[in-house]
């Protein structure tokens, strides 16, 4: 029969407690219970959970199906082999489930049957009794030996029914039994020697069974006195583990009678246990009883020896005691820890209380001795929790970070409470398993990237590098860039990026010169779930390298030979000209030096190694013939590794003066830059051939206009009072209107007056193109639209006017018509030129409000020319560059002198530029209405791309001098 008794002991949801009976004997396969179905689990899940058995906790004799949970009988179960003569005998088992874990305890009570007969040591059993023993004398009877328990144990004895005797059936502490026989009635050896009964043994069982041994009473002649113990029963205590030898009792039993008859010998009854016969020992002649063997408490803590006493007299009859050794514990055992199932590893994100490992903690001692304390050791994130009886779970005590420890050794250790105290401690070893929660983090939030341009495509340029604190696939990084447009390609175009190592390689060979740095981002992943990425920053800086030689931009000319004039006057440090050049590349690669490499006679030049200007250092030889040329060689050098030249060729012409110099020069200039402008800006030359016929319509429509208001408002302004005094009408004109002047408000006037005049400058006549007629001592001045219906203007003939001063009207007229900003394409007089001037005051045609204003954009002046008559260089050559005490200008013309007249209204019809240099000034004046400011020295290069003059930052700026 198979008794089932469940006990749920939940405590925390970890562990439960199922506990079955089973008899003994049970045939194998025996059915003891199903614990999945008992346990209510679900029978599906039982694989998915690795349902299994604690390996510890196996047994020989049980078996459980792991598929369905079936307990059954493997092999037949003795009862009295495994429990010997144990009350209770109880097998224990111990299975779990994991995901999460739950252990479960099966205990299994193996039932006893009666299945052994009481058995006697002896099939004979012998007893002495003297004939003068009295009645109620008791003897000591053998004791029969029954293996079961309980119920089906010995349960009494039974003797043949006689006159003489009968049985005392006694029970002991330890439950067992055993018999006395008892005189009822005085023997008479004489009548009869001996008496044989059978003594039984019968168990409690059902049905009950026996064991039966022959008893011999043999009846002896009378003895007068018997051995008497002090006591019948004698107490004692021992301790365990006594070594051999200890004293456990000295019995003491005397006898009156003397001789033989007086002399005692003690010796074990026959009925002790042979188990008490090996821990125990007892002099015949002393009656000392020592430790033999090994006591321990754990095996029994009571003991019961019977002695006997005898003397050595003829028909001795013995006398009997009883010894009662009660073992007392000693904390001679050490706390047992018992693991039953370890976690072999746990989630760093496990929650707090996830249950690593369930143990068992033991003690065979008793109280005191027996009483445990079990903690951690060490600082770890784990506790102990009590969980059944002395079971323990270790659970986790807080959150577990596998980058910061990734395996924890846990020991447990197990105290008694004895004295002195013992100790047992085991170790397990927990490995934290990964998670992905650490995105990967790169080495450098920006990468500066140095790359020398002219790279090789597909060269190694960098490498950047992300960490990930994780491991495995978790920690398996890989690389790409983040797409984005660098000068509207995409940068894949640009660099590539392994993406397992991170190395970053260059796809094409960069130019400084057109890409300087460029920024990309640089993405890292994991291979994680869910996957963490990081991202980081990637400037590549391109490092210019001097790959680009100096560039030469004046002087030029044909074949790259310029010519440049030199008088033979020339004092020592005269400005011939000026090197300009420029380079490509970058710092130490684009600062540049000049300096001569051939030509250069007789050190007739020095040049400036660092501003490019070439000077005369002697005076020009009087024996050097004219026509031979001073070819010149100028190399222009950088200071990159390896360093890079260019050179140009400058002819230096030796002339008389200037002028002529220039003459030539501009005849010869001029012819070249047609041919070149033809050739290269034919579709320029077009358009801005139609915006100057534009312009020359508005003039002539405005010069109509000033000649009919000239007839009515402006003679006398006109007389050279009135222009000498110019300052004086036009401010009282100005004042009393109170209003501010403009650029429309200002026109270019003709005064009349004396040719010799005082204060008055004289102009000289100069040929012109344009208008061809000879007038001098011609004095203007501004005056304002609203003076004009005040004066009168009577004049019955055109005025002749100044062919040079035209000029200039020309370009201010064209800016000051209230179109554009005046100021642009004016230059300021050479400081040199004014020196020559015959001594005439600079301002003397400047009225006193044109002086009160300044340098402004209401005030001009015509160009002077030397007093011996000789033709005044063109306003461009008031050109002024810092450092240059004079600038050459090979785009002035020569005009053949014309004698016909032209009258004031023909003004801004025709002009004496050429048509290059019209261009020019067009390009100027319409750059300056876009941008607003000076030209830069690229922008001047940018547009006149022809012209032999040097960047002159006064021609540039366009302001005027009064």
């Amino acid at each position: 029969m198979i008794v089932l008794l469940i006990v749920l002991c939940i405590t925390d949801g970890v562990l439960s407690q199922i506990r079955y009976s089973v008899p003994e004997e049970a045939d194998h396969g025996t059915l003891v219970g199903n614990i999945a179905e008992d346990l209510g689990l679900d029978l599906t899940k039982l694989a998915s959970r690795r349902f299994q058995v604690v390996p510890s906790s196996r047994s020989p004799y049980l078996e459980v199906n792991l598929e369905n949970g079936v307990l059954y009988v493997n092999e037949k179960i003795d009862r009295e082999q495994i429990c010997k003569q144990s009350a209770s005998c109880q097998l224990n088992m111990e299975v779990f489930l994991e995901n999460p874990l739950e252990l479960f305890r099966v205990e299994i009570e193996v039932m006893d049957i009666n299945d052994n007969p009481p058995s006697f040591p002896e099939t004979d059993i012998t007893v002495e009794i003297s004939e003068s023993a009295t009645p109620g004398t008791r003897f000591p009877l053998e004791s029969a030996f029954d293996p079961d328990v309980g119920s089906n144990a010995l349960r009494t004895y039974d003797i043949t029914t006689n006159n003489y005797f009968y049985l005392d059936v006694q029970t002991q502490s330890d439950g067992n039994k055993f018999a006395e026989l008892v005189l009822e009635k005085p023997l008479d050896r004489e009548q009869q020697a001996a008496h044989r009964y059978v003594l039984t043994a019968v168990d409690g069982g059902q049905p009950p069974r026996t064991g039966t041994a022959l008893l011999v009473v043999k009846v002896l002649d009378s003895n007068d006195n018997v051995p008497v113990f002090d006591q019948p029963v004698y107490t004692v205590s021992l301790s365990e583990n006594a070594p051999a030898g200890t004293l456990v009792i000295q019995l003491n039993a005397t006898d009156l009678d003397e001789g033989l008859n007086g002399e005692i010998v003690y010796s074990f009854s026959n009925h002790i246990s042979n188990r008490v016969k090996d821990l125990f020992s007892i002099d015949p002649r002393t009656g000392r009883i020592e430790v033999r063997g090994e006591v321990d408490f754990e095996e029994s803590s009571l003991y019961q020896i019977f002695v006997q006493a005898k003397d050595l007299g003829p028909n001795a009859v013995p006398a009997h005691c009883k010894v009662l050794v009660k073992v007392t514990d000693v904390n001679d055992n050490a706390p047992e820890i018992t693991f039953s199932t370890v976690t072999e590893s746990v989630r760093e994100k496990a929650a707090p209380g996830t249950v690593i490992a369930l143990l068992s903690v033991t003690d065979r001692d008793a109280e005191e001795n027996g009483q445990i304390h079990v903690e951690i050791l060490g600082d770890v994130p784990f506790k102990l929790k009590s969980s059944f009886r002395n079971y323990f779970t270790i659970v986790t005590d807080g959150l577990l970070n596998r980058e910061q420890v990734d395996s924890y050794s846990v020991t447990v250790v197990a105290r008694d409470k004895g004295t002195p105290s013992l100790a047992t401690s085991k170790s397990i070893r927990v490995q934290v398993s990964d998670e992905n929660d650490n995105a990967p983090t790169f080495t450098q939030p920006i990468y500066d990237v140095y790359v020398t341009e002219n790279n090789v495509p597909g060269a190694y340029i960098h490498a950047v590098t992300a960490l990930d604190s994780d491991i495995g696939q978790n920690a398996l990084i890989s690389y790409s860039i983040l797409e984005c447009d660098i000068q509207g390609m995409s940068v894949k175009t640009y660099v590539s990026i392994n993406e397992e190592t991170g190395y970053l390689y260059a796809l094409r060979s960069f130019d400084y010169e057109q890409l300087k740095d460029f920024t990309f981002m640089v993405h890292a992943k994991d291979a994680g779930t869910p996957e963490l990425s990081s991202n980081a920053t990637v400037k590549v800086i391109i490092v210019d390298q001097n790959d680009n030689a100096p560039l030469v931009l004046a002087p030029l000319g044909k074949n790259g030979t310029a010519k440049e004039p030199l008088p033979r006057s020339a004092e020592p440090g005269y400005l011939v000209t000026r090197i300009v050049a420029m380079d490509a590349d970058d710092g130490e690669n684009a600062r540049l030096s000049y300096s001569i490499q051939r030509g250069n006679e007789n050190g007739m030049f020095r040049m400036d190694w660092r501003t490019g200007e070439l000077r005369t250092a002697r005076r020009v030889s009087a024996k050097r013939d004219p026509h031979q040329l001073y070819d010149l060689l100028i190399e222009v050098r950088d200071h990159g590794q390896p360093p890079l030249s260019s050179s140009a060729s400058v002819l230096v012409m030796l002339v008389d003066s200037m002028a002529e110099g220039r003459g030539g020069g501009d005849r010869g200039g001029t012819a070249k830059a047609k041919d070149g402008t033809v050739d290269l800006t034919l579709i320029l030359i077009i358009a801005l051939g139609s915006v100057s016929f534009i312009f020359l319509l508005v003039m002539i429509v405005l010069a109509v206009r000033c000649q009919k208001d000239k007839k009515l408002n402006i003679y006398t302004c006109l007389t050279s009072d009135c222009c000498l005094g110019c300052s004086s009408c036009c401010s009282r004109q100005g004042r009393a209107r109170k209003k501010k002047l403009s650029k429309s408000d200002i026109m270019l006037v003709q005064s009349a007056g004396n040719v010799s005049g005082a204060g008055t400058a004289q102009v000289p006549v100069e040929e012109s193109g344009s208008f061809g007629s000879h007038h001098q001592n011609q004095n203007y001045c501004y005056q304002t639209k609203h003076q004009r219906a005040e004066l009168s203007y009577l004049v019955d003939r055109p005025r002749r006017v100044n062919s040079s001063a035209f000029q200039e009207a020309d370009l201010v007229s064209s800016k000051d018509s209230g179109h554009g900003d005046s100021e642009q394409g004016d230059s300021d007089h050479d400081a040199t030129n004014r020196g020559h001037s015959s001594g005439a005051d600079l301002f003397s045609n400047c009225t006193e409000e044109c002086k009160a204003l300044g340098h402004s954009d209401r005030c001009w002046m015509p160009s002077f020319v030397p007093s011996d008559g000789r033709q005044g260089p063109d306003y461009r050559s008031n050109l002024h560059v810092p450092g240059m005490d004079s600038v050459p200008d090979t785009e002035v013309f020569e005009i053949p002198e014309q004698t016909a007249d032209k009258s004031f209204s023909t003004f801004g019809k025709e002009t004496p530029l050429s048509h290059q240099h019209q261009n020019h000034h067009h390009l100027l004046k319409n750059h300056h209405h876009l941008h607003q400011g000076p030209l830069e020295r690229k922008e001047l290069e940018a547009i006149l791309p022809n012209s032999r003059a040097p960047y002159n930052p006064a021609y540039l700026t366009g302001k005027r001098v009064c």
